[in-house]
């Protein structure tokens, strides 16, 4: 191989590394362009045209100005390449909905698979705006550095929001605060749909055979009240800070809430679930918790269960096709 050819290999790699480093530089425009969908509802707008709809139609479902149009078709690529939408094979500037955007289409009486509370939320300015700061947090000491870190925040949630963890400020913004309390809602439902009705999935069998459960950190109660429904012999309690428990309407889908503090104590039980619950915490702290919980449900031999489910980040030579998942796993 000659010169020639070495420099154009070198060349091509660059590009590549280039385009790569690109991707990585500006994805946060997929994350921010799902956003303005969701708030826009342009998922429902497209659902209410039966699911195809061209760009000058979306303008005008969606009542936005005229001049936006060359703009909202550029939103609507970006989108369609991601896999949010479909561009319709033969029809000029027409999208349909994906399995994806389906997920966002609104909900009929708050029930069903409608994600978009969820989407809104993770995407929410409050919970964004810490990655901005990641390297600052890295260069904080932490409290158990030395005693000049006694005071740094132990996330970098904490270290842009005064010290103040996502519990608190949930509880000091309402309106933040009933945007995340809808998400957990909304997934706890989307979950629990999945996991006890889902044809390959025997997450039903874990329900069998007990008469009471207890949601960790339940939120406003999404999944306890699809398990008391699937299973109306089973009584279903949350656990929940009291400030959630405040915003949950009275004899509210025959789910009895309780104010408390998971790392004090969980009411007793024949099962107790933690739902996205461990990944928050520290090995410490998960102790902890686990503690509790065990101190909660009888013994294993006369039916006590801990149900937990979370992520479970694999080794680096078992992601085979999972990278994607991978990543939110990583996270």
């Amino acid at each position: 191989m000659d010169a020639s050819s070495n420099s154009d290999l070198a060349a091509d790699e660059l590009l590549r590394a280039q385009a790569e480093l690109w991707n990585h530089i500006f994805a946060y425009t997929k994350s921010m362009s799902l956003r303005c969908a969701v708030e826009l509802g342009i998922p429902d707008a497209v659902h209410r045209r039966g699911g195809a709809v061209t760009v000058p139609e979306l303008v005008a479902e969606l009542a936005l100005p005229r001049s936006r149009e060359p703009f909202l078709r550029r939103l609507m690529r970006l989108l369609a390449h991601g896999g949010i939408f479909d561009a319709a094979a033969g029809a000029e500037d027409a999208y349909g909905l994906t399995a994806v955007s389906r997920l966002l289409v609104s909900a009929p009486g708050g029930a069903g698979q409608g994600l978009s509370p969820f989407a809104r939320a993770m995407l929410h300015p409050i919970i964004v705006s810490p990655s901005i700061s990641l390297a600052s947090w890295f260069r904080a000491a932490a409290a158990d550095d030395d005693d000049e870190g006694a005071d740094a925040p132990r996330v970098p949630f904490a270290a842009v929001h005064g010290g103040r963890e996502l519990w608190a400020v949930a509880k000091d913004d309402p309106g933040f605060g009933a945007a995340f309390n809808d998400a957990m809602a909304c997934d706890g439902r989307f979950v629990m749909d999945v996991l006890l009705h889902g044809h390959h999935h025997g997450g039903a069998q874990l329900f069998r055979g007990i008469t009471s459960l207890v949601d960790v950190g339940g939120g406003s109660g999404g999944a306890a009240r699809a398990i008391a429904a699937a299973f109306p012999h089973v009584r279903c309690t949350v656990l929940e800070l009291p400030q959630v428990v405040a915003t949950v309407p009275p004899g509210d889908g025959g789910v009895e809430f309780v104010a408390g503090d998971m790392f004090d104590h969980v009411p007793k039980a024949d099962a107790v679930l933690l739902k996205w619950i461990l990944h928050g915490w520290g090995d410490e702290e998960c102790v902890r918790i686990l503690r509790r919980c065990r101190e909660a449900v009888p013994a294993r031999e006369d039916g006590g269960r801990v149900i937990v489910v979370d992520l479970v980040v694999r080794s680096s030579s078992s992601l085979g096709d999972g990278a994607r998942d991978t990543e939110i796993q990583l996270l």
